[in-house]
């Protein structure tokens, strides 16, 4: 393993991106997202994304110069076209006119449209929240996770983020796919030659499996059954009908190297938490405090452990660096 510190991965991917065609400025803007993913240990969304984005990069499928199309059609409406660019940059450029809006209106929405994946959703709504709102983010993906009692996929893993502000640091932040399971842990599993637990997915009859080749075969299926399938089709009409996206239909493997360009949205809801009360820190503090009383019990986001130096393996840090590496 290579022991590796927060700034030798931003700095790495960095030079990857932009070796691989990417603007500095938007290099760097997907290096910050690498580098939180890491940071937070959530590492299907960090480093192992970084050979795909090169490689997408070298193909075209995800376009790594052009500048974002920020407008602002209503007065607590703002849209980024990323014109098939990476989404971490169209969202750069879009967030001060939506917090803008949210400021001035109380409430706002942003819409990111026809962006690369987004791959970490919580990564956006975090930043929302450093402005001192509330951030809901939806998101959708390529297609594997089916409908209750289905066996073909029709909706991506969806995901949901939502982050609260608090007085120094979230009070409350949680980001999780609206199916049983990411997609990258049946890919690892895979890898690894590991078995799945059973309710994650199921083969290309519809039967429940632990086999992942058998998974990636069929389909995933949602997080608590209906419930969780209801959320992913929220997430589905937010960002592809509200931003005029892709469905989730309608794209292709999120890593393959080549391919049309992911076109998916992304939508942001924007609250300023004193629009209709002051009693909002109260009220959040309130439900923190009783969670947090309870032995074992706590908010989704507390106290989340953020590492200053990661461990990556010694393959993937000698493919990454070669990618960084190369003229």
């Amino acid at each position: 393993m290579v022991a590796a510190t927060l700034d030798e991965i931003e700095a790495l991917s960095v030079a990857a991106l932009t070796r691989h065609g990417a603007a500095p400025w938007v290099a760097t803007e997907v290096a910050r997202a690498i580098r939180r993913a890491e940071e937070t240990g959530n590492v299907i969304c960090g480093l192992y994304y970084l050979e795909s984005y090169c490689l997408q990069l070298a193909s075209g499928r995800v376009k790594g110069s052009v500048e974002p199309e920020v407008t602002r059609p209503r007065p607590g409406s703002v849209k980024a076209d990323a014109k098939f660019g990476f989404s971490q940059a169209a969202f750069a450029r879009a967030l001060p006119k939506a917090i803008a809006a949210a400021k001035e209106n109380g409430t706002a929405s942003l819409a990111v449209a026809h962006a690369h994946t987004c791959t970490s959703l919580g990564y956006f709504t975090e930043q929302i929240a450093a402005a001192g709102l509330v951030g809901i983010g939806f998101t959708n993906a390529s297609p594997v996770v089916a409908p209750p009692g289905g066996n073909k996929a029709a909706i991506g893993t969806n995901p949901i983020a939502m982050t609260v502000p608090g007085p120094k640091a979230p009070a409350m932040h949680f980001d999780f796919s609206t199916s049983a399971v990411a997609l990258g842990k049946i890919t690892m599993a895979k890898a690894a030659g590991e078995s799945i637990p059973l309710g994650w997915a199921v083969d290309a009859e519809g039967l429940p499996t632990t086999d992942p080749e058998a998974a990636l075969s069929g389909a995933l299926v949602s997080v608590g059954g209906y419930k969780g399938w209801g959320f992913g089709l929220m997430a589905e009409v937010l960002a592809a009908a509200m931003t005029g996206s892709v469905n989730s239909l309608d794209v292709g493997g999120l890593k393959l190297p080549d391919g049309p360009p992911h076109g998916l949205g992304q939508f942001y809801l924007l609250l300023d938490p004193g629009t209709y009360t002051e009693a909002f820190d109260a009220r959040v503090e309130r439900v923190v405090n009783a969670v947090s009383d309870q032995p074992g019990a706590r908010i989704p986001g507390a106290a989340r452990a953020q590492a200053t130096v990661v461990q990556v393996a010694d393959e993937l840090w000698t493919k990454l660096s070669a990618l960084a590496a190369r003229a």
